[in-house]
C-alpha cells in the first residue's frame, strides 16, 4: 500500500464524512440563528426554546436525508471492501 492510496482513501473518507454531516449541521446552524433571532427580538432567555426547535428539525431532516445518507455510506463502504485485494496485493 502506497502512501498515494493512502491519502486517496483518506479524502474519499473525509468528503463521504463531510457530505454526510453537511445536512445536520447546516439545519442546526440555521435554526440556531433563527430562533437566535426570535429571543434577541422577544427578549425570551428560554434554553428549551432553542433545543427543542433544535431537534426536531434535525430529525426530520434525518428522516427526509436518511435513504440518502445511508446510500451514499453503503456505497462507499462496499467499495472500500471490494478494493481491499487491490490494495493488499
Amino acid at each position: 500500500m502506497t502512501p498515494e492510496t493512502v491519502l486517496t482513501q483518506s479524502n474519499e473518507a473525509l468528503k463521504l464524512a463531510l457530505m454526510l454531516g453537511a445536512p445536520l449541521l447546516l439545519t442546526a446552524l440555521v435554526v440556531g440563528l433563527v430562533v437566535g433571532l426570535f429571543q434577541a427580538a422577544t427578549q425570551i432567555n428560554e434554553m428549551t426554546l432553542s433545543f427543542i426547535p433544535k431537534v426536531v428539525a434535525m430529525a426530520a431532516v434525518v428522516v427526509a436525508t436518511g435513504p440518502w445518507m445511508l446510500g451514499m455510506l453503503v456505497d462507499y463502504t462496499r467499495r472500500l471492501i471490494e478494493s481491499i485485494p487491490a490494495l493488499v496485493g
